[in-house]
């Protein structure tokens, strides 16, 4: 069958991908060109130095690899640790779960500590282990930031915490894949070791980059780590970089010139306002769902997303029925809900380069869904209620002032 567009635009509110603005796309719109020419390197150079930006970090090294997230996750793990290590790794919903699965496939002693779908990392458990391993078997923590199947984001500040008081030595690792560029992070402060993250989340790129940027700890591991890599291996893009032609193989020419354009509109915008929407289009949301008289998956405040919300549907309704019928009837694009919580929760996405309008818009669309299937909501009680929230905290533009 084919499906042809319908009039106007996508209400594409998944977590990732997300709507790519205009002005990337007019980046990305140009022909190949001989990425040994000195063009592509000097164009690198200051996308290497600006991406250390949105992670906070002057010590770390970063590697734009042609690659998903899943592929940043692989690369973090094979370039730090060796087959056999014990890792502590969180399972927090099916993104932390994947993850989890890939660790062990690589064959890492991987020690899991689950928590009830909704809610944060166990960081008790993870304390508790950490204070008995005086041996120091624990080679690294992986844990993500932010996991969009639930829509939970977790304390990073405190597992740091948690290791340096007992002073051990592992690796801090952290999926920031749908927080990075949109919620707080600090990976120097924070004294994270390896982070990642994908270009199709808040950088709102189209899939294709895996960003991962690695602290002096990690590329010290790296040179004694044993894992199998050839693809992912640092090691030959540290060669090149020592070079000045930072490329072991063909990059993906056109999402460089992408990337350039996404981080001059987060440095426009400023970093900490990018954040700061981010938190309002979270808000918001929360306030319309609650509005509805609906449950967030998301069983305490302090985790809470401002990437994106999982919403809880009653138990006569299939949430799955709520995506077809937005997707068929309203041209919205919503997240269906995954594994454990399948038919059970519908996510909307409000990360990247939206704003406050665009989201209004995806209330609404969801409004009329909620009573299509059968859900007796007020049509414009989540919009009012995101809308009295808006009308006191949305800044000025500045370059309108």
């Amino acid at each position: 069958m084919d499906y042809f567009n319908a009039p106007g635009r996508n209400h594409l509110f998944v977590p990732g991908p997300v709507n790519i603005p205009d002005q990337i796309i007019r980046a990305m719109n140009r022909n190949n060109e001989d990425y040994r020419s000195p063009a592509i390197p000097a164009l690198t150079k200051t996308l290497l130095e600006d991406v250390k930006k949105i992670f906070k970090t002057t010590t770390g090294t970063p590697f734009l690899i042609p690659t998903t997230g899943t592929g940043a996750w692989e690369s973090a793990l094979t370039n730090t640790l060796s087959p056999g290590d014990r890792i502590v790794s969180f399972l927090i919903g099916q993104f932390s779960l994947l993850w989890i699965d890939q660790q062990q496939r690589l064959n890492f002693n991987v020690d899991v500590v689950e928590s009830e779908w909704g809610q944060g990392a166990k960081l008790d458990v993870l304390e508790s282990k950490i204070a008995s391993d005086t041996a120091h078997t624990i080679k690294a923590i992986c844990i993500v930031h932010n996991e969009t199947a639930t829509g939970v984001t977790n304390n990073l500040a405190k597992v740091r915490q948690i290791l340096d008081s007992y002073r051990h030595p592992a690796l801090f690792i952290v999926d920031g894949v749908s927080s990075i560029c949109a919620l707080d992070f600090r990976m120097d402060e924070w004294g994270v070791d390896v982070a990642i993250t994908g270009s199709q989340k808040a950088l709102s790129l189209p899939t294709g980059i895996g960003i991962v940027v690695a602290g002096p700890k990690a590329i010290e591991a790296s040179k004694t780590a044993k894992s199998l890599r050839v693809f992912f291996d640092w090691k030959d893009y540290l060669k090149f970089y020592q070079l000045g032609t930072y490329w072991p193989y063909t990059p993906s020419i056109h999402l460089l010139y992408g990337l350039r354009a996404a981080l001059d509109l987060v440095f426009e915008e400023g970093l900490e306002n990018v954040i700061a929407r981010h938190n309002r289009l979270g808000t918001a949301t929360r306030l319309a769902v609650e509005a509805w008289g609906l449950k967030n998956c998301t069983q305490n405040e302090e985790w809470h997303s401002d990437t994106v919300t999982a919403v809880v549907v009653p138990s006569y309704i299939d949430s799955a029925e709520i995506v077809r019928r937005a997707w068929k009837r309203y041209n919205l694009s919503l997240g269906l809900g995954l594994n454990k919580v399948a038919g059970k929760v519908f996510r909307i996405g409000h990360l990247g380069y939206l704003n406050e309008l665009q989201l209004l818009g995806c209330l609404a669309g969801v409004e009329m869904i909620l009573q299509d299937v059968g859900y007796p909501v007020k049509l414009g009680s989540g919009v009012a209620a995101a809308s009295a929230y808006f009308k006191n905290t949305i800044p000025l533009i500045p370059s309108r002032i």
